[in-house]
């Protein structure tokens, strides 16, 4: 094995790490501003629960700890 072989293969490793490491950040930076988007572009109405006291464990309901919608 000659210098200019060694000296290559190593240029080639390391772009090869640049390139895969430079993906695996956009992968993630994608999916994280994917998940912004959602929480920001979707706003759930009320929804039917039980409120705060009206519930109780014995018959499997639960209640919400605060609701933001509207109360009664």
């Amino acid at each position: 094995m000659n210098g200019a072989s060694a000296a290559t293969r190593h240029v080639t490793t390391r772009a090869v790490l640049w390139v895969a490491i430079s993906a695996g950040l956009l992968l993630v930076l994608i999916a994280n501003s994917h998940l912004v988007y959602v929480a920001i572009v979707s706003q759930p109405e009320c929804v039917a629960h039980v409120r705060q006291g009206e519930g109780s464990a014995k018959d499997g309901k639960f209640s919400a700890a605060r609701s933001s919608c509207t109360p009664r």
